[in-house]
Parts: structure tokens; C-alpha cells; sequence
């Protein structure tokens, strides 16, 4: 399936400069000339964001609510009309293999995914059809979805006549087609329209109309590492648990069960931790070129985790997420990228490694307890 009918036209736009060929976001611009002015103008004001390369999928019948929440780990089989979250699929092994932001609108589940993933979830969710009343359907060609984002982004959303609803993921529909859906990310303000595909270059217009600075994805990704958000295939890779990647909560519901690979997810939540978790590198080198996705980093000369988006912040120089093992100390000199001269010194972010990661599981605390587990032991899910 292709992801567009035709090339996009914002591309065509005075000044946007796509993304490097082969790459995930080759679809859309890395810059529209200043990709560090892009990004003080989002943490100062309000820019829009062209993300149309991001593929959708809509979901209707009856049984739509109650079929997805089989299927993902979310808890959706009550999403009220007008309101979203985030969802993954599972293997049977725990492993992320799809993430998905949702929107339920007009009696329809819109899952908005990324790019080169949406035939291989379409495909899974066909499959799983049986005799249920709904009908999993290639959206994409529809919907294209721009971002707004920045302090500002709610008064540049009212000056385009578009009422931003005031819940994280919360989703109304826009007039004329499409929708508006608060975003807890890359930033405390943010919004992403689902627009008709036809009318994208119009939105466009009238976002920057109403205020919004032209930003590309250059500055969109790098505030996404600075807020630590995971994106799948970049941050992650096949061996995934939602755990490492801070999914539990915002991704995944630990109070419900009956979807392929929670065994795993419970288990971890109650009785181990993650092999590895996701934290802000800060790389010595401060520029270009950075390591690239799945590049390792290394300590000592061994292998303990693998890069994920790097990016020039303009504020922190050189950054990235990567996802290292748990025994790698938060002080450690690390090196990120390919071995050789291509690597950089690397530190991490004492402030991102998350306070959940710190604590005693609940149930491991019972165990120790009770004399079932041995202090400083690990359970078989942290032995890869």
C-alpha cells in the first residue's frame, strides 16, 4: 500500500527541504531553512508541523470497542465517544511489534501509526476479524495529519476557527472533515489535526495564517527526545518490552488482561524489571553527524545498548535516546556509534531515568518476603 496517492505538496512549499531519501521521514520536511530557529520558535510561540507521512487506519461496526480491546493493551472497550489514548500489539513474547495513537470520533477508531507500519497492523487486524461487527479499513489516502505545536498553539488553533478540546488525547471532530486531537507531546502544548488529505495544502495555509511558524521534523524530533518519547522501529527494536521503553501506563493498562503477550507484562510489572531502559544521551560531540539508529553504544569496548533518534537540540547541542542495560550507572563514560573513529563520547541524563525505575515491584517485594526470592536475583524475563 502506498502511504500517497501522489507526492506531497507541502513539499513543494518556498524554503522546505525534504528528509534524506530512505529514511522514515523522507516523506515530509526536515527543515524549512533553520532547523534551530524552528525549534526556539515552537518553545516561544506555535508552529505547524507537516506529519503526513504517518499512515492511518479507521476501525467501525458495533463491535469495534469491544474487538480492539481484545486485541491491544489498552483499555478501550469503554473509550468514550470523543476521546483517545496510545495502544501497542504484542507477540506472544511481550515484544512490541505496533504502536498506535487513538481517536474515537463519529463512531469511528482512527489509529494513527507510523510510517511503513500501517499494512502489517491492517493485515493482523483483518485477520483477527472472525465474526465480530467491524471492519478495519486503509484510511491513509483520507487523512493526513499536521501538528501544532508550541505555548501558543491553542490561540493559533481559535484564530483558524478550531477549538482544541482540553484532555490529553481528546478528539473532536473538525468541520468540513477530519479532526483535532490534544497531544501531551513533544511539549505540555501540542495538537495534531487529521485533515483531509485533499485539503492539506489549504490547513497548511491557514494555520500559518493564523500565526503558526513553519517547522520541519528536525525540530519536531528533537523536542520529542528531550520529552523522552519512544518512536517504534527508531528507539525500539525486536527484543522491545513496553517496560524499557516507558509504554506502562501511557500505552499499556496493567489492570487488564486477555491480549497476546500480557503474561509478560505482568510479570515484569510485578515480579521483575526491564533488561535494558530509555534514557537522554548527551553527546560530547555536539553536531552532525550523529550515530545512527541501532548504532551501539558501548562501554569499555562492550556492547550495553544501541542509539536510537539523535538530533541537535538548541538548547542541549548533541542528544539522544538510546536504550542501554539497567546495570550501565548513570555516570558511566559511554561511546555512541559505529566503533571506530564515527564514535562519540556519550553521558546520560541522570534526570531521565525514571523514578518507576528505581523502586521495588510490588509482587518481588512479596516474594523476598516470604524467603521465595534470593536478593539480587533476576527472573527469567531479564535474562536477555
Amino acid at each position: 500500500m502506498s502511504s500517497r496517492s501522489s507526492r506531497n505538496p507541502l513539499l513543494a512549499l518556498p524554503g522546505a527541504v525534504a528528509g534524506v531519501d530512505g529514511a522514515p521521514d523522507s516523506g515530509v520536511a526536515a527543515h524549512h531553512g533553520d532547523p534551530l530557529a524552528e525549534q526556539r520558535a515552537i518553545d516561544r510561540g506555535a508552529a505547524v508541523v507537516d506529519r503526513s507521512h504517518r499512515e492511518l487506519i479507521s476501525v467501525t461496526g458495533e463491535d469495534r470497542l469491544s474487538w480492539l480491546h481484545l486485541l491491544l493493551t489498552q483499555h478501550v472497550s469503554e473509550l468514550p465517544e470523543r476521546s483517545g489514548t496510545e495502544a501497542l500489539v504484542l507477540d506472544h513474547n511481550g515484544r512490541v511489534q505496533h504502536h498506535a495513537v487513538l481517536s474515537h470520533v463519529t463512531d469511528t477508531v482512527w489509529l494513527d501509526v507510523e510510517p511503513g507500519t500501517g499494512a502489517a497492523l491492517l493485515d493482523y487486524l483483518r485477520s483477527m476479524v472472525f465474526w465480530s461487527r467491524v471492519e478495519p479499513r486503509w484510511a491513509t489516502e483520507e487523512l493526513a495529519v499536521l501538528s501544532v505545536v508550541g505555548p501558543e498553539a491553542e490561540v493559533v488553533l481559535a484564530a483558524a476557527e478550531v477549538t482544541l478540546p482540553g484532555q490529553p488525547y481528546a478528539s473532536v471532530p473538525l468541520a468540513g472533515g477530519g479532526l483535532v486531537r490534544r497531544m501531551p507531546w513533544p511539549g505540555q502544548d501540542a495538537a495534531d489535526l487529521l485533515v483531509p488529505r485533499s485539503e492539506v495544502l489549504t490547513w497548511w495555509r491557514r494555520l500559518r495564517s493564523a500565526g503558526a511558524a513553519a517547522a520541519g521534523m528536525l525540530a519536531f524530533e528533537a523536542l520529542r527526545v528531550e520529552a523522552l518519547r519512544p518512536r517504534l522501529r527508531i528507539d525500539t527494536d525486536e527484543r522491545t518490552i513496553p517496560h524499557e521503553v516507558g509504554w506502562i501506563g501511557s500505552a499499556v493498562h496493567l489492570a487488564k488482561g486477555c491480549y497476546r503477550g500480557q503474561e509478560t507484562v505482568a510479570r515484569v510489572a510485578n515480579l521483575g524489571r526491564p533488561p535494558r531502559r530509555l534514557v537522554l544521551l548527551h553527546l560530547a560531540a555536539g553536531d552532525e553527524p550523529f550515530p545512527a539508529p541501532g548504532d551501539p553504544v558501548t562501554l569499555d569496548g562492550c556492547t550495553v545498548g544501541r542509539v536510537g533518534t539523535a538530533a541537535l537540540h538548541h538548547e542541549l547541542g548533541g542528544v539522544a535516546l538510546a536504550l542501554v542495560k539497567r546495570s550501565v550507572l548513570a555516570d558511566a563514560e559511554l561511546l555512541a556509534g559505529a566503533l571506530g573513529e564515527g564514535a562519540a563520547p556519550a553521558t546520560i541524563d541522570p534526570d531521565s531515568i525514571r523514578a518507576d525505575d528505581q523502586g521495588e515491584q510490588p509482587g518481588r517485594a512479596a516474594r523476598l518476603r516470604a524467603g521465595r526470592l534470593v536478593p539480587g536475583s533476576r527472573p527469567r524475563t531479564e535474562k536477555r
